[in-house]
């Protein structure tokens, strides 16, 4: 690391920006199969997570010579629990990752399954899978190190992923799921994969603009797995990006804003790509007279900043008290009945910010587009 962010991160008016130069898990080599022996070294050359799990890429050297790539894939497992616990089952000390490796040259597409052991360093579940595990010629492996390679090993291979790896800066982008191990501990039977709790990024989806038919389910691509992007920086132009449409969006049937012309506008601008907790960033367009419904946010957060025109914002009474001295109207909130919520005037600049369990919406009365930028991500 350039000595150079030392000065920054340590200059008074500077404090604050930390997390911008360093993360907040700090990679200690020991975390690191090979680094048993010193006589192994990694060049890691990116790092992407989301929620609960981290993928590592880079190089690894065996007495300062080249050995390696690899892929290191760490997971904690927290959402695969609660659906074994639901079987009544226990994860124990193995899990199994399904990998598609997705590089520039799609030739070279592959996907496989890879075990992943308990790992008491990192507190997760982890592997490295290497492009080859013979070493270098006139050399041999140290056998604290050869003692983890193979198959179903933390150190293992995976042929099929060889012409992915070989060329480790053109591995642009993996997709993953995780499931429960494939024999059940202490009894030993088999769990088939019909039977087996999966962690695919449940129920997630991303949404395309493939119709401009309203609502239409052309439009909601079913992923089923989480996406790595080891893309570094996006440059994007909202304008080229078309919207998908959607037709009362957070009503219930029996909702009285609901009309057939009812349609809102939402500029998906990132969405699989975004680590952490992070769900979605999108542009949302409700057009003179139209509305988007109240809703309940369970599990995640949501904020709403006004960039054009001016509407009324929805904020169920009491989730934040500084609106007290608002009119209180009353609102039908989806799946829930019909609940009082304190009515805001918006414009651009304003800031509607909603933790889990508060409720909003939002409604256009004016002649002029209202315009907003949302995120949205878990909290949990």
């Amino acid at each position: 690391m350039d000595p150079k962010f030392n000065e920054i991160a340590t200059s008074v008016e500077n404090e604050i920006f930390k997390v911008v130069f360093f993360p907040d898990r700090i990679y200690h080599s020991q975390y690191l199969n090979a680094t048993r022996s010193p006589r192994y070294r990694y060049n890691v050359q990116e790092v992407r997570s989301y929620l609960d799990f981290i993928v590592l890429k880079g190089e690894v050297y065996l007495d300062g010579q080249f050995l390696s790539n690899f892929l290191r894939v760490e997971y904690k497992s927290s959402r695969l629990v609660e659906q074994t616990r639901e079987r009544k089952r226990l994860i124990k000390d193995e899990l199994i990752a399904w990998i598609r490796v997705l590089p520039d040259d799609a030739n070279n597409i592959a996907e496989g399954r890879v075990k992943l052991t308990y790992c008491p360093w990192t507190d997760a579940f982890q592997a490295e899978i290497w492009e080859t595990l013979e070493p270098p010629e006139n050399s041999y492996h140290d056998f604290q190190v050869l003692d983890q390679m193979g198959y179903n090993r933390p150190i293992t291979r995976l042929r099929q992923f060889n012409p992915a790896l070989r060329d480790i800066k053109s591995l642009r982008r993996l997709e993953l799921a995780f499931r429960e191990s494939d024999r059940d501990l202490p009894t030993g039977y088999q769990i088939s994969d019909n039977n087996a709790c999966w962690d695919n990024a449940y129920l997630r989806s991303h949404q395309e603009p493939r119709t401009q038919e309203p609502s239409s389910s052309q439009n909601t691509i079913e992923d089923q797995n989480y996406l790595i992007n080891f893309q570094r920086g996006w440059f994007l132009q909202t304008q080229d990006i078309q919207p998908v449409r959607y037709r009362n969006a957070m009503m219930d049937d029996e909702n009285p804003d609901r009309r057939d012309d009812n349609v809102i506008d939402m500029r998906w601008i990132v969405q699989r790509e975004l680590g952490g907790s992070m769900v979605f960033f999108h542009e949302v367009t409700i057009p003179p007279g139209k509305v988007e419904g109240t809703h309940q946010h369970i599990g995640s957060e949501e904020l709403y900043f006004i960039t054009e025109g001016e509407g009324i914002a929805y904020m169920r009474v009491g989730d934040d008290p500084a609106t007290d001295n608002y009119p209180t109207v009353e609102r039908d909130v989806m799946g829930l009945g019909k609940r009082q919520f304190k009515e805001l005037p918006v414009k651009p600049g304003s800031v509607i910010f909603t933790k889990s369990g508060g409720m909003h919406g939002i409604r256009n009365p004016n002649s002029q587009p209202l315009k907003f930028v949302a995120f949205l991500y878990h909290t949990v």
